[in-house]
Order: C-alpha cells, then structure tokens, then sequence
C-alpha cells in the first residue's frame, strides 16, 4: 500500500494546479483516487509500486513535492483521502515533511517499515525525477505520444508532429527516455520492499 502525499513548491501558482494535477492522475488504478488535500495539495491511495511510480513522476514532473508512505491504511476503508488513517499516512506525511526541506534537489521522500529499502527508492526515484523535471516542452511533445516497449513507432509520431523521424529520435535521446523507463520496475520493486513484513489487520499489496 502506497500514500502519496503531493504539496506544491514554493508560492502558490496561478490557477488551480491542484485540480489540474489531479486530473492527470484521475486515469492511474488507485484504492482511493487522488484528490484535493487541505491546503491546496493533493492525496491518493495506490496498492502497487508501479503506480506508486508513475503517480510520482508525473507530480516531480509538475513541480510538485513527493511524499510517499509505503505501508497500510486501517482495513475499514474511507469514501474520500482526507479521511485515510494508519500508519501509511503518518509514513506519508513523515516522507512529505522531509521532501519540503530537500531545498534545491528533487523534492521526494519515501518512508516505510523498511528503512533501507524506503532509502534506495528514495535516491532511484530521485534520479528518475531530476530526469523527468528536466525535459523541455518540446521533448514533452515527443514523448507523449510514444508508448514504452512499442516498437517501430517514431516514424508514426513524427508523422504527427510534422516533424523527422531523426527529430523524434533525438528527442528521445536527449531525454534519456529509455532510461526512465529501464529504472523504473527498479524502482517499483524497492518501494515493495520498503513496506517491511505485512501487518495485521491493514490492508497491503
């Protein structure tokens, strides 16, 4: 089980970046969906690593701060985030305190039963993030459109795009989109490990 607790950097952005985050994450599987939190930041509940990753990476790549709590919430289950109780949340809300004082670097903490494990997400994901965050819009443009494991797909892309085969290609290059997506069952596997040994009476992947 995997709380995210996701708060915004710095001083408040114009708009709502709040919901608009959310409905980026609205699509990902999740125990209970993401949504606003009290003061303007956002919260779900996800019961596997890989969301938990995906989830993360597209709040780093917004800007926003990280927070994860692997471990469980209390069996008896609420309809809304703000009402989620156990110790994933109070993992959460440890991770996420610990992600506001990262100053300049990527601001994303893990915590868990498994501190070491909790410890080596913690510096994969950072990596992944300080990728993620990096990439201009036009890369973005690129790699939106791009599905991993597909192949023969970037001729397609350039097609849509108006642009060369060659563009696409060094897009993904430069990115180091490969990368991203080579590390992430890596990190993904340490997040289950920093859950530690299951617990009764919680619910867990």
């Amino acid at each position: 089980m995997y709380v995210l607790t996701l708060n915004q950097r710095g001083p408040r952005a114009a708009g709502d970046p709040a919901t608009e985050l959310v409905k980026a994450l609205r699509h990902l599987p999740a125990l209970v969906p993401f949504q606003r939190s009290a003061g303007g930041g956002a919260i779900g509940v996800v019961t596997d690593p890989e969301t938990a990753v995906h989830a993360a990476l597209a709040a780093l790549r917004r800007r926003w701060q990280v927070g994860i709590g692997a471990a469980p919430v209390h069996r008896q289950l609420p309809d809304t985030a703000g009402e989620v109780r156990g110790p994933g949340l109070a993992y959460a809300r440890t991770a996420a305190d610990r992600a506001r004082k990262t100053g300049g670097r990527v601001p994303l903490a893990v915590a868990g039963p498994g501190p070491e494990a909790a410890a080596d997400a913690e510096a994969v994901l950072r990596l992944l993030g300080g990728i993620v965050a990096g990439r201009t819009e036009a890369e973005w443009k690129v790699l939106d459109l791009l599905t991993p494991g597909a192949r023969g797909q970037q001729r397609l892309v350039a097609q849509e795009l108006g642009i060369t085969s060659q563009a696409v290609s060094n897009a993904v290059i430069r990115s180091r989109w490969a990368e991203e997506w080579a590390c992430r069952p890596a990190a993904a596997r340490l997040l289950r490990l920093a859950q530690g040994p299951p617990q009764a009476g919680a619910v867990c992947s």
